[in-house]
């Protein structure tokens, strides 16, 4: 049995995707502000940020070049180490570990990519004007 053919990629099908991936921005920022400052027992069981992976993918049919999420990712960043004993948390030592989220670096990335977001809408909100308009000179 054969698949059908996918359809070229159309303005709206790019501008679908560059919202999506703005979506995943805001939503991996917005994660890593609500564990931020959160501590674990251990290293290992701190909370990590989210890093978003995109890459452009070009639709050969249609010309059209638009993004694809690869994926989201812990980053390696070693969390901040504390010296609590008296945290319910603490290791033997009486350590605890923070997440090591900067709370500005997040409150950019969600800004950015809300930006992004609303200028990708105006773009579309564009193209759909022009397309009526077109129509209309008929």
């Amino acid at each position: 049995m054969s698949r059908p053919a996918t359809p070229p990629l159309s303005l709206f099908g790019v501008t679908g995707r560059a919202m999506s991936a703005q979506l995943v921005r805001m939503n991996a920022a917005a994660s890593n502000l609500a564990n931020a400052g959160t501590v674990a027992g251990s290293a290992e069981a701190a909370y990590r940020p989210l890093r978003p992976v995109f890459a452009a993918e070009l639709d050969a049919r249609s010309g059209l070049a638009t993004v694809k999420v690869q994926g989201v990712y812990r980053t390696d960043t070693t969390p901040v180490r504390t010296h609590d004993p008296d945290h319910p948390m603490a290791d033997a030592n009486g350590d605890v570990w923070a997440s090591p989220v900067d709370e500005n670096a997040e409150m950019v990335e969600m800004m950015e990519a809300s930006r992004q977001y609303q200028n990708v809408v105006e773009a579309m909100q564009t193209a759909k004007q022009l397309m009526l308009d077109t129509m209309r000179m008929k």
